[in-house]
């Protein structure tokens, strides 16, 4: 569960600010007991509702970008609010679930990442739902998809109406961080048009095949690709500020 302490660290940046760079040690001294609190504040959270370790994973990639088991890491921390982060930015930088292949390594070079880091990144998706508005096209239009796959979540995504009905990410284990959301699109079960794309005869399939046999391999890279993730563009310092409300600027 330490993996997702990150998403709730926000809560605690109004309690120093004298660093000018993250570190892994940045509450050492004003809040010893920051992280201890913060995981067990997670744990709870997690145990109360699985899907909030999704929804943690997924705050902490969408921050980045303007457990249920699975990998830790040493959280970087100092991280400052933005000022002027807006919903328009998010829309423009943020990758669609309608991207094609080359659309993703150009979304996540952009911001400093390799094609394997988008790839590794993108097994977040082991955890957590979507909404049907996300994905009908690909289970009633698209032709590299199980057939079954796509008959038994079309049940619960009709062709029209029911946009917020929910689906999981992972159709084996969407409670579990595991290497089966690549096992998945080896089998043409990728919920999401962007999924399906890593595995589709294109040069990220290798790396796909290499994720989907050894989990241990993704648990290594995935910590390693989300501290990268993690150092986008951080403001430190006497940039940006420290909200009085994780809701809105000051």
């Amino acid at each position: 569960m330490a993996s997702f302490s990150f998403a709730l660290v926000l809560f605690l940046v109004s309690l120093s600010v004298a660093s000018a760079q993250l570190s892994s040690t940045f509450y050492d001294s004003s809040c010893p007991r920051a992280l201890s609190t913060i995981k067990s504040m997670v744990n709870s959270a997690v145990s109360n509702e699985y899907r909030m370790g999704a929804s943690l994973l997924r705050l902490h990639f969408h921050d980045c970008f303007v457990q249920l088991g699975g990998p830790s890491w040493s959280v970087q921390l100092g991280r400052r609010d933005s000022t002027t982060a807006s919903f328009s930015e998010a829309n423009s930088d943020l990758p669609a679930p309608t991207l094609d292949l080359s659309e993703l390594i150009s979304a996540f070079s952009k911001k400093g990442l390799t094609t394997k880091e988008m790839i590794v990144l993108s097994g977040g998706h082991t955890i957590g739902q979507a909404r049907c508005t996300t994905f009908r096209n690909r289970i009633y239009n698209e032709t590299n998809i199980d057939s079954t796959f796509a008959n038994n979540t079309q049940q619960n995504c009709p062709s029209s109406g029911g946009d917020n009905n929910l689906s999981p990410l992972d159709v084996s284990t969407n409670t579990i961080f595991d290497n089966y959301y690549y096992k998945n699109l080896l089998n043409q079960k990728g919920l999401l048009h962007s999924d399906q794309q890593l595995y589709n005869g294109g040069s990220a399939d290798s790396q796909v095949s290499s994720y989907a046999s050894n989990m241990a391999s993704f648990f290594t890279d995935f910590a390693s690709a989300m501290v990268s993730m993690g150092g986008i563009s951080p403001l430190t310092g006497s940039s940006g500020e420290i909200r009085t409300n994780c809701r809105k600027t000051n």
